[in-house]
């Protein structure tokens, strides 16, 4: 089992910056592809970037250029800095952990979220 714990979101103006943070409780931590979602209000949630074991990244298109994800193996934590906010960026943002065994097995855990709002 691994509980996944979310800080750092709050509110700020657009174009303003956050960063978030999500602590595992596991030291195995560093095997755990790592994946930040969000969800706003009223849609679905969304995948707004993803960190391998290994550290390769990918974003989604609204992310490219703005966010950053990181991750501090040593500390159990992946991060998401978020810059040049936009109201829409306005969600709860939520962090993932999976791993897949070569037998199949999957393992994934979801922490709480974190409130992110952007707004004037």
């Amino acid at each position: 089992q691994v509980q996944l714990v979310e800080s750092g979101g709050g509110l700020v103006q657009p174009g303003g910056s956050l960063r978030l943070s999500c602590a595992a409780s596991r030291s195995i931590f560093s095997l755990y592809t790592m994946v930040w979602y969000r969800q706003a209000p009223g849609k679905q949630r969304e995948l707004v970037a993803t960190i391998t074991s290994g550290g390769r990244t990918k974003y989604a298109d609204s992310a490219k250029g703005r966010f950053t994800i990181s991750r501090d193996n040593a500390k159990n934590t992946v991060y998401l800095q978020m810059n040049s906010l936009k109201p829409e960026d306005t969600a709860v943002y939520y962090c993932n952990a999976e791993l897949d065994l070569p037998d199949g097995t999957i393992y994934n855990y979801w922490g709480q979220g974190t409130q992110v709002i952007v707004s004037s």
